[in-house]
Parts: C-alpha cells; sequence; structure tokens
C-alpha cells in the first residue's frame, strides 16, 4: 500500500502529464495512465488545436494544492477522488509561435477533481518489461518502450484516469 504523499505525488505527475501531453501533441506519452473516455475527450481536444493549426500553451505549471478527497471501493476497483488546484499561464499559440488568445501574462488558479481508479486485484509493481521486446520499463516516465517503441498496457497494474471535472 502506497503512502498518502507517494498516492498525492503519483496523481499530480499523471495530471502534469496530461496537460504537457496536450501541449505536445503527443497523446501516446499518457495513454497508459488514462481510461479511454478521458484519452478520447483530450485527444478530440488535441486534434481540434491541429485542425486550426494551433497549440495549447501551459507554462510555468505546478501543482499548488492537492487533496485526496474520497476513497471508496467499487466493483473490485480502488477509487479515489482528487482536488488538485494548479497554476499556470494558458493560452494558444500558431504553428509559428505567435500569441492567439488566452493568458500568457499572469499565471492563473484552476481547481479540478480527477477520479483515478486501480484494480484492488493488482499487484503493487514498481517494474514493468515490454510485452512486445521484453525490456525494463520506467513507466512513470513514459507509455512506450524506449528500445523498441511499443506502447505498453498497465490498465489492469496502476491507477488510470477515468474523469475530470473543471471546477469553475
Amino acid at each position: 500500500m502506497k503512502s498518502k504523499a507517494e498516492l498525492e505525488s503519483k496523481f499530480s505527475n499523471i495530471y502534469i502529464m496530461l496537460l504537457y501531453s496536450v501541449m505536445t501533441k503527443d497523446m501516446n506519452r499518457v495513454k497508459h495512465f488514462l481510461s479511454d473516455v478521458v484519452y478520447n475527450k483530450y485527444l478530440d481536444i488535441v486534434n481540434t488545436l491541429e485542425s486550426h493549426n494551433e497549440t495549447q500553451m501551459y507554462d510555468e505549471l505546478n501543482v499548488s494544492k492537492i487533496e485526496i478527497i474520497n476513497r471508496t471501493t467499487s466493483n473490485n476497483n480502488e477509487i479515489y477522488k482528487v482536488r488538485i488546484i494548479s497554476k499556470y499561464m494558458d493560452y494558444i499559440v500558431d504553428e509559428q509561435g505567435n500569441y492567439k488568445r488566452g493568458n500568457n501574462k499572469k499565471r492563473i488558479e484552476k481547481e479540478n477533481i480527477l477520479t483515478f481508479s486501480k484494480l484492488l486485484t493488482s499487484g503493487n509493481k514498481n517494474y514493468y518489461t515490454c510485452s512486445n521486446c521484453g525490456a525494463n520499463l520506467n513507466i512513470n516516465a513514459n507509455g512506450c518502450c524506449s528500445y523498441c517503441g511499443s506502447i505498453v498496457d498497465i490498465s489492469n497494474d496502476d491507477f488510470q484516469l477515468i474523469d475530470i471535472e473543471v471546477c469553475e
């Protein structure tokens, strides 16, 4: 069982990786930490940005507060609701990096409620191996094998982000 601080760090890292993946337009970096619903939602955002030749920017991003607000079990799943308060500049640029819209002068504060789920029967692996080539992987760094490029499926072994509620 992970400590509260370890869980909060993991949840915070997944959130930051999600925003970074939107910025870099590379959703495969974080796909292994997202449910299909969340993945497709953010893939649609990236595709819309690409169709308009735009990039979403999250400059000076940090999580200023994280709080586990609820833990339940349901259908053999451990479910955590987490409040994350983050600060960043949130704006859009064109292909040349020119500012189009949003806030690029001052960091704004955003609150989100994230829901994570993990199978109770899954192990607490500290390492993973690629099912394609067998290489050892650092799953926190990337969801792809650094040796062969295969995407690693850890959906039954680790937490997945299953919902994001943006608080206004």
